[in-house]
């Protein structure tokens, strides 16, 4: 009797973990939360007020900016899905030129942030950029790339990578025998394409888009370098919180609150579109490629490297402007080093603190994203349940928002974060664990559970059969997964440009201020490190996955 009764009172260890996770989840993530929503409800005296909301729906200052988000992220997603598609469907279905080379090219003009492809732009089409300026020789005068049009410009070439990839892997998955009906009942290519293909695919059109409307809507950098009087909901954020003129944090709160609500309507709204046309597909047999032959193969190959072009081009632009010679914020004729010189001196740091935070940020995420992904996967209950949807709120709040709700929650005792390293990490661990967690939720799947139960029956604790078993199995995977995760943290502007001092500056905030300064050559030298580390980590993530395709 005693034996069982000490045998029921062992502590288990998967319950332990999940109040252990569900504390963490609560304090840095769910108060800073609570904290945001609990500010935009006081005034400047610190008194109970509804005011902030109703200046924001009845001021157009305010109500305008929301207009402006909604509006350009809505056209620009539009439009980097006119071009993703068509160009998707090409490449999937006909046999365009060097696939493997198109798709690499496409993926390096994905990873990097926005922010440095509003600079490209600038350098190229800005009021003195290389092609206005010899336009201007000639007699053209080109449109201004500020403002509503150039955000909309940056955000389409950017986004339309993401969607193409997830189109291209969908349209790869399909049982060819659904088209072949459709041409069997005497349907036209143009009329099969239309009633059954695309149906087929509008679930991943839709998730694509979300994430392309998402990511628009969360970037602070684009508007902020590239908008000048067109104020958008991030940007107005960020000037409410750090005004020169003395910030408002009960706005900004205000303000923080009304995007994430903005995002979770936009999120339900894709989730019910998903619902109500959801196809399932069986890739028995997946569509032939059409050998197209002479100009035929030349034309639908040239339309989508042109594509792949125009996408990596800022990268190319950074690349060939870090080696030119500058005086002040301008560029002279003659190659030279300097920009890489000044940055090794003058802001190493930045360089070194990049590489650190991300580094202690991705072994949190390895290890919190196999326990919160073993726990959602193979240990369903109602605690686990709100652990995976607390993991993945993140998800919709913007990198700005994020920033502010942990500097209003820890900028007293007990817990001082404000102003260390520290908070960037714990910032970058929230905002991209849900990727994590969801690339190690997809490995466990394929795992066996009757491998962890034959370890367990052979006398082998669950936590060691955890550690010694799954997590090994898990740990391919989950690495390539990671790598992933860890180019969009180096990366990150949004969150790390509201937490940072000058002694935890990062490279893309480093890039973000020297633009600001007018240093552009030095800009330029820090975007080409960030975008080589990012390339030489897809190679690295493509080698680990087995060609595996990338999202992000």
């Amino acid at each position: 009797m005693n034996k069982n009764r000490h045998k029921s009172f062992q502590p288990d260890f998967w319950k332990i973990v999940s109040l252990v996770l569900m504390v963490i989840l609560a304090v840095f993530l769910l108060y800073p939360l609570i904290t945001i929503g609990y500010k935009s409800l006081l005034n400047t005296e610190g008194q109970f007020t509804l005011s902030n909301y109703k200046d924001f729906f009845t001021l157009k200052y305010y109500t305008s900016a929301l207009g402006h988000s909604f509006l350009v992220c809505s056209i620009a997603t539009v439009f980097a899905t006119l071009v993703s598609v068509p160009i998707a469907y090409l490449s999937s279905r006909y046999n365009v030129a060097c696939k493997k080379l198109l798709n690499m090219v496409i993926i390096l003009s994905m990873i990097s942030p926005p922010f440095i492809g509003a600079y490209s732009w600038i350098l190229l089409f800005g009021r003195s950029g290389v092609v206005t300026s010899f336009l201007q020789k000639i007699g053209i005068n080109m449109p201004s790339i500020y403002g509503f049009g150039g955000i909309i410009l940056v955000f389409t070439v950017k986004f339309f990578p993401m969607i193409y990839l997830y189109v291209s892997g969908a349209l790869g998955s399909m049982d060819a025998s659904l088209e072949e009906a459709a041409e069997n009942l005497g349907m036209s290519n143009i009329r099969r394409i239309i009633t059954v293909t695309f149906p087929l695919i509008l679930p991943t059109i839709s998730a694509a888009m979300l994430m392309a409307f998402m990511a628009a809507l969360a970037d602070f950098g684009t508007p902020m370098l590239i908008g000048e009087g067109y104020k958008v909901l991030p940007v107005l954020i960020y000037q409410q919180y750090l005004s020169e003129t003395g910030g408002d944090a009960t706005m900004a709160s205000t303000l923080s609150v009304i995007i994430i609500l903005c995002a979770l309507l936009v999120l339900m709204l894709q989730k019910f579109i998903v619902n109500r046309r959801n196809y399932t597909m069986s890739m028995l047999r997946p569509p032939a490629v059409v050998c197209l032959k002479g100009w035929k193969r030349a034309l639908a190959t040239a339309v989508c490297y042109l594509a792949a072009f125009i996408g990596i081009l800022p990268q190319l632009t950074v690349l060939f402007t870090s080696f030119l010679k500058t005086s002040g914020p301008l560029f002279v004729k003659g190659f030279s080093l300097d920009s890489y010189r000044s940055i090794i001196s003058k802001l190493g740091s930045s360089i070194t603190h990049t590489f650190a935070y991300s580094t202690v940020a991705i072994v949190i995420m390895i290890a919190a994203g196999l326990l919160i992904a073993y726990l959602s996967v193979r240990k369903k209950n109602k605690l686990n349940t709100v652990l995976d949807v607390l993991v993945m709120f993140p998800y919709v709040i913007p990198g700005a928002v994020l920033g502010i709700a942990l500097l209003l929650t820890f900028n007293k005792k007990p817990i001082y974060l404000t102003g260390t390293w520290f908070i960037l990490v714990l910032a970058y661990v929230i905002r991209k664990l849900p990727y994590t967690v969801r690339s190690s939720s997809a490995i466990l799947y394929q795992i066996d559970p009757a491998i962890e139960e034959a370890s367990i029956n052979l006398g082998v604790s669950p936590a060691k059969t955890f550690f010694k078993t799954t997590a090994v199995l898990m740990i391919p995977g989950v690495f390539s997964g990671a790598i992933m995760s860890w180019i969009t943290t180096i990366n990150e502007l949004s969150s790390s440009v509201m937490l940072y001092t000058s002694k935890t500056a990062t490279i893309s905030v480093s890039v973000y201020t020297e633009v600001i300064r007018g240093h552009f050559g030095t800009a330029a030298a820090l975007a080409v490190i960030l975008s080589i580390t990012s390339a030489l980590s897809v190679l690295l993530f493509t080698k680990l996955s087995g060609g595996r395709s990338i999202t992000l």
